[in-house]
Order: C-alpha cells, then structure tokens, then sequence
C-alpha cells in the first residue's frame, strides 16, 4: 500500500428502487495498491454500490473521492476518466461484434475505425500473451465460450488502462487452475500500483488474494476486516448473521434403477462436432457429475437432454423409453410432460424472460399445469400465490410476486429458476452452473435441495465449472474435454490435480 491518501472513499452513499433501499448510508476505504474484497448476501447492494462508482447508477445521497479528490461520477464515460474500470457479472458485450470491435467500443482514436482496430489488435495480442488471457481478436463473441467470454471483458479492462479495477464475479466462469491464474495478474497489476475491488461469493478467493475485506448485509456495510485477521467461518457469519455449513454435508447414495441412458451422443453445431459420442447413465437416487472447461461440449450436452436443440446421432432413454432428439418434437415442453426438470447454465438468456414478473417466470413450462388453469383461462391469482409460496420457502429477495425478473439481483434470479424447477420433484433433474454468482447461504440452500431430491430417488445430471461443488456433490464424476466423455471416478478416489489433467484432455497413459 503505497499512499495514505485512499484510492475510492465513499461517504454516506444511499440509493433506492422504489421501496428498495438497495443501498443505506454506506461509507468505505479503499487502499490505492490494495486489493480489496466485498462479501455480501444476493441483494445485500454490492453490485448496486460498484454500478454507483462506475457511473451506471447515480446515488441519491453521498459522495465519492478519488485519490482523495470528490468525483462526480454521472456516467461510465466519466468512471473510465477517473481510471475505473469494472467488469460486471453478467457481460457487456455486443454479441455479433467481434473482439477487438468490443475492446475499442467506447474507446475509439477518432472517427477512422481502422488506425483504432489495428492498434487495438496489436494491444490486445499483447496482452493475451502478457496474460495468459489468449482470445482470437477476430472472433465473433457469440461464436465464443462463456470463458472466452469473460477474457474479453477483463482484457477490455486492461486495454483501457485502469487504475482501479472491479471485478464482480470475475471467476464465476472460471475453472480452479484458470481462477488462480487471473490471481495471478491481479497481483501483478497491485504489484504495479493498481487499486482492485473484487466482489465475489467465494469465500476461498477473499482469503487467497485479499487485503482487506468488507462485509455487506441487506444494503449496509456492516464491517471491514484484515482478511489475515479473520476466516471463511467469521465472514460468512458476518454475511448471513448465523453459523454456515461450508461444506457439502450428505449421506451415501442408494442408486436403484437406470432412470437416464445415454448412448453415442453425437452433436453438430455451426458446422463443428459439439459432442463426439458420449455414453453414461444414471441411476435413481444418485448425482452424476459432470466436470469440465466451459465449452466442452456440457452446454450441448444440457440442452439436447433438456429439448433445446437437436442431436445429430445416438439415442437417449428415460425409464427404459426413447425420447425424440430429433428436434421435430423433443421440446423443453415435452421434457416437462416426461418429468424432466432443467436449470439453464444461463438463467437470463435461458431460465427466465427479464421484462416478465416474477409470477409469470415461475409458470413457464408448466402453463398447462391444472392448478394454474380456470377452464380455458389462466388462473393468474392461482400462479401469483403460487409464486409468492416458491418465494418464501426459496427465500428470494425482494419476496414480491409482482417484481419484473431483471430486477432481482443474479442469485435472487437463480433462485426463481431453482423454485420453478426443484419444487416439482422431477423423475431426472438437469442441472448447469446451480450456484454460479449465488451467495454463502443460497449455495449451502441450493446444494441441500438438490441432495434432498436424491435422498428422494430422483436422477440428477449435474454440470459444474466449480470442482469442490463437483466433488461435494456427485456420486460420480465424468469429465468432459473437446466433446467427448474422458474418463469416471469415484469422488472417494479422485482428487482435483487428477480431474484437472483431465479436463485439460490429458489422460491417464499420457500423464
């Protein structure tokens, strides 16, 4: 820490949506050559604080000093001349644009693109050899992993030249080995003076790269510790306001018959093989997971069991019935007909429709559902009290029936799917990224009602980038490298290292 003058100073910062204080008199200190953590709850305001900084939301009270300097920040535009940068949960990029295109949005030379496009892919090459961050600048970013995705967004970061950076959730899409890696640049660039905010779930990350951290509940801030002065048990305490179970807490499986049977599963998506004959099964009452790099094949995998799109090759059964995986008439419609539940590795683009309220998101899929009709018309007051019991019992946050889905915080969102998914009971659970940006308490929620559906003789698929959730979870492990199936373990006889080589297609023989 290289100043005494604090990089951010916030004083007295407040800001409501509506009846929602996101944000109550909040005041913090950030060290300039720190890295400084926030924890928080879904929907404690951590996102919402951070959108303040970087100009996305203008507070209704308080004040901002930057290097000691009050900062008006009115826009992003503004944020960016101040030096912040902020790579968000949920990307900000242009989907058919390319990558170097969304690197210099924003941040062109002048009116001529071309002088700016060159030397952004210059840069840009630069970088993702310097980083280890290694993305074709050329490519189209929906043409791209979720993981590449997510490269893009930290090199536009880098390109632009921030002093301070704010990642929230930057790891979320990340495996271990690629997390420790992005560490590893964050160290580098507080080595270089750089001022970094990291929002994150993970308590692991707080403890590994942190300075300090600050602890946020319900919109306040409630305290800021030395993290070599506290634990993962004191914050998530903190977090929650009680004692948190930090780790996958289960009884043994009792498999009993093959509810799910895959064979030779063979996808072709934009002229490229997706998935290159996978074979596996699953019993009743036992977890299969699925470990692998995001964009290896798990999404197509998710989403051709799930009626999404359809398989080129193989064939699927359920209770010893074929399904369609044609794609004539394998819809998610049909899936839920077979008592097959799906949560979407994606809930915005692929749980919920983000203008529609809550009530109606919790419907979706099960409109034909008896208690939800009135003859031939929707029995809207029936869904709104059905919504509103899934929200209690799910605990989401604000529990408002009537609140439109993108204004819910990400976690808050991933419970909704969750409710309108788990609380059937499904014959086949198809499950991708469960906690992915949710919150110390959500995930130890999520993980118990996935297990209690086993413990109920339910089948589960789950896919994971996260490998302690993995190896908590499963009763069997798969993983998944370049489409195709790499090998199975026992949890009880694998470990991280080995699951690593594997999803980075080294097997046994090879190593």
């Amino acid at each position: 820490m290289t100043s005494q003058v604090p990089a951010i100073e916030l004083k007295g910062i407040s800001k409501a949506f509506g009846p929602v204080q996101a944000n109550k008199d909040i005041s913090m200190s950030v060290a300039k050559g720190a890295i400084h953590g926030i924890v928080g709850e879904n929907g404690a305001g951590k996102s919402t604080l951070m959108s303040i900084l970087y100009g996305f939301y203008k507070a209704d009270r308080g004040e901002i000093f930057i290097d000691g300097k009050k900062t008006e920040i009115p826009d992003s535009q503004a944020a960016i001349r101040a030096g912040i940068g902020m790579v968000h949960q949920h990307f900000k990029l242009v989907e058919n644009f390319t990558v170097v295109e969304n690197v210099i949005l924003g941040a062109e030379d002048g009116a001529m693109l071309r002088p700016s496009i060159a030397k952004a892919r210059k840069v840009l090459t630069e970088l993702s050899e310097e980083y280890g961050l290694k993305v074709d600048p050329d490519a189209i970013i929906e043409d791209l992993s979720v993981g590449h995705q997510q490269r893009v967004e930290i090199l536009k970061q880098l390109y632009r030249h921030a002093d301070i950076l704010i990642l929230d959730e930057p790891t979320g899409v990340l495996t271990p080995a690629e997390a420790d890696q992005l560490f590893r640049i964050l160290e580098r660039l507080r080595e270089e003076g750089k001022t970094i905010i990291l929002i994150t779930h993970k308590l692991r990350e707080i403890m590994e790269i942190t300075d300090t951290v600050s602890v946020m509940r319900r919109g306040e801030m409630t305290n800021t510790v030395k993290t070599a002065e506290t634990s993962p048990a004191e914050l998530a305490e903190m977090m929650v306001g009680r004692k948190v179970l930090l780790r996958v807490d289960k009884k043994p499986a009792n498999p009993g018959d093959v509810v799910l049977k895959v064979e030779n599963l063979r996808v072709v998506r934009g002229g490229v093989e997706r998935l290159k004959g996978v074979s596996f099964h699953i019993r009743a009452g036992e977890i299969l997971g699925i470990a692998g790099v995001a964009g290896n094949g798990q999404t197509e995998l998710l989403e051709v069991l799930g009626g999404m799109i359809p398989a080129s090759g193989g064939t699927v059964t359920l209770k010893n019935e074929t399904i369609d995986i044609s794609g004539k008439h394998s819809n998610g419609q049909t899936r839920r007909a077979r008592s097959i539940g799906h949560v979407p590795e994606d809930r915005q683009d692929e749980g919920l429709i983000m203008a529609f309220e809550a009530w109606e998101n919790t419907a979706f899929g099960y409109h034909k559902d008896p208690k939800y009709n009135r003859g031939f018309l929707m029995d809207n007051a029936a869904i709104k009290a059905d919504c509103a019991d899934k929200m209690e019992r799910y605990d989401v946050r604000p529990p408002n029936p009537r609140l439109p889905a993108r204004n819910f915080s990400g976690g808050n969102q991933q419970k909704i799917v969750v409710a309108r998914e788990m609380d059937r009971a499904p014959d086949l659970l198809l499950v991708g990224q469960p906690t992915r940006g949710v919150d110390i308490g959500a995930i130890e929620f999520i993980h118990t009602e996935i297990l209690r559906l086993r413990d109920e003789g339910k089948a589960i698929l789950l896919v994971s980038v996260e490998l302690d959730e993995i190896m908590g979870l499963s009763d069997r492990i798969a993983v998944m490298f370049d489409g195709k199936i790499m090998g199975e373990r026992l949890p009880s006889e694998t470990n991280e290292n080995e699951l690593g080589l594997l999803m980075a297609g080294v097997t046994e023989g090879a190593a």
